[in-house]
This record gives structure tokens, sequence and C-alpha cells, in this order.
């Protein structure tokens, strides 16, 4: 805000893009340790959908006091609203103490290979639909033939689904994680296979956009669900890792579809991303069999005890 220089903004955004990927992995965590374990999955989907629809509505807004105040202008409003968050994360978050041991002792089951098995999932998902939605603009304007206002419409009608989609995800996440990623990595695949097919056929696009949010996204909680719970002991730590797994598979998804779209057409990038979604299922599948460390101290993931629920 305060810089006109391109280095340091560069090394603002880094600075900000890691404290953001902090700030959700303790969101996750807070928000397990406030909710008994059937309820996980729910609380998890609260944090996403809450991401997705603050994204939605900053993006325009960000846009708008830019266009009337200049850039410095919409920095000034993230600074301002940050202290506002500062404030009330100070007042109404409660303390939180770890039950798990330090890092040491929890990383031996947070980095295991059942944990590390499911980050790979966490990153095929998000390559899978990263390839495809990073380039989404060009495919839209040079494949379905819509340009303009239209395109916010369909982008807005994926941020809908996909906040819709987390949120209803978290539901199945309780009932059923393992299973929930089976469905969903089916299902984006199924919608990039509608996308590229049917890319000239703007109702179908719309629709295969809306069904690739929603299963996408919808396999979030289910995602962050497996990780923690098969870390066992060490899931207040794990909790962090599928942000960090989520955002490599954005960064090589992004970049697998840009090499295609560079030496292609727009809807290679699509193609990639097809590709990605249908090696996800046979991972999903074996992911599956996996079970929690069988330990007694392994029962339910450890969150904070500050804050956990009374028994019943």
């Amino acid at each position: 805000m305060l810089t006109g220089t391109f280095g340091l903004f560069v090394v603002a955004r880094t600075t900000v893009g890691a404290l953001h990927g902090l700030f959700v992995a303790v969101g996750f965590v807070l928000a397990m340790s406030i909710v008994p374990p059937e309820r996980m999955g729910r609380a998890i989907s609260v944090v996403v959908s809450g991401l997705f629809v603050s994204t939605a509505l900053g993006v325009p807004l960000g846009t708008l006091v830019g266009q009337v105040l200049g850039w410095r202008g919409s920095f000034t409003a993230v600074a301002v609203l940050g202290v506002v968050a500062l404030i009330a994360t100070l007042v109404v978050i409660p303390s939180m103490s770890s039950t798990g041991g330090g890092a040491g002792s929890q990383a031996r089951y947070a980095f295991a290979p059942r944990v590390l098995a499911a980050l790979l999932m966490n990153a095929l998902a998000f390559a899978a639909v990263y390839s495809a939605l990073t380039y989404i603009v060009p495919f839209l304007e040079s494949i379905t033939g819509i340009s303009g206002a239209l395109i916010s419409v369909f982008l807005l009608a994926y941020g809908v689904a996909a906040a819709v989609g987390s949120f209803a995800g978290g539901r199945f996440a309780d009932q059923d994680a393992a299973r929930t990623l089976i469905v969903g990595a089916i299902g984006v695949a199924v919608s990039l296979l509608v996308l590229y097919l049917a890319g000239t056929i703007a109702a179908l696009v719309a629709l295969a956009l809306l069904a690739l949010g929603s299963f996408a996204m919808g396999m979030v909680p289910s995602l962050q669900y497996r990780v923690v719970s098969l870390a066992g002991p060490g899931g207040q730590l794990a909790s962090s890792l599928p942000v960090s797994a989520a955002n490599v598979g954005i960064a090589l998804g992004a970049y697998g579809g840009g090499v295609a779209i560079g030496s292609s057409t727009a809807s290679s990038a699509v193609i990639i991303g097809l590709i990605i979604a249908m090696v996800s299922i046979p991972v999903a599948w074996a992911t599956s069999f996996l079970k929690p460390p069988a330990t007694a101290d392994a029962a339910e993931p450890v969150v904070a005890a500050d804050v956990a629920p009374e028994p019943a």
C-alpha cells in the first residue's frame, strides 16, 4: 500500500500469501476443536464456505473500490478489514492449547505414508481443477464464443456452486469422507469431459462449470477430514498440510495448463485437467482403504483441549 516499487510489492504479496495459509490452517484447527467429532466435516465446510463467500464478494467490491479510489484505495480497505478481523479474533476466539505434544512428537504421525497418500489426493484434486479453471476465460472467449459481462456471470455461477458444494460437502464428509472423495473425483472428471466435448454450447458449458464447482469444492471438507483423521495424534500438525498440498496442486495445474495452452488451443488446458482428474480416481479409491493409526491415543484427531465440547 505504501510502496510503488515492484520488488517490495512482490515481497509483501509473498508474505501475505504465507500468512493466509497459516490463517486458514489455524481456522481449520479451531473449527474442528469446538465441535464433537461427528460434526468435524461440517465445521470444516463452514470455514471453506466462508473463504468462497469472501472471495465472491471481495473481488467485485475490491474492483469497484479500485476503480473509484485507485489501487491504493483497494489495499487500504483490505488493511482496514484486516485490523477489524484482528480485533474480532482477539475478542471472540478462545485461547487454544495443544494436547498432542510438540511438533516433533506429532510429526511421525502427521507425515506418515498414509497421510502423504491423502495429501497426494489433495494435490491431484486441485491440480485437475485449476489446470482448466486458470484458463477458463480464454476458453470461454475462443471456444464457447462469449465475452464481456456474460463471462462474469459464468464465473459467478461457478463461485456460487463452489460455495454451495463446499458447505454441503461437510455433511458428506461426516458420513463417509473416503467415499465422498471417490464420487467427487469421478464428478470432476465427468464435468471436465463435458466441458471439453460441449465447449461450443454455452448452456452445457454453464452446467459443466456448475457441476465442476460443486464436485470439486464439495471434496474439500473430506480432503481435510481424511488427512486429520489419518494422522491420529498428529492431527493438529497435519491440519495445516492440506492447504500446502492444495497450493502445490494449484501451482502445478496452472503450470501444466499454461504449457498446454501455449502450444495448442484453449481447450488443451481442459484436457490436462481431465487427465489429472482421471489419475485422481484410482488414487481416491486406493486411499479409501487407509485407516488411522491403531494406537490408544489415536481414537480421534487431536485438536485443542481448552475449547473442546463437554462430554455427553
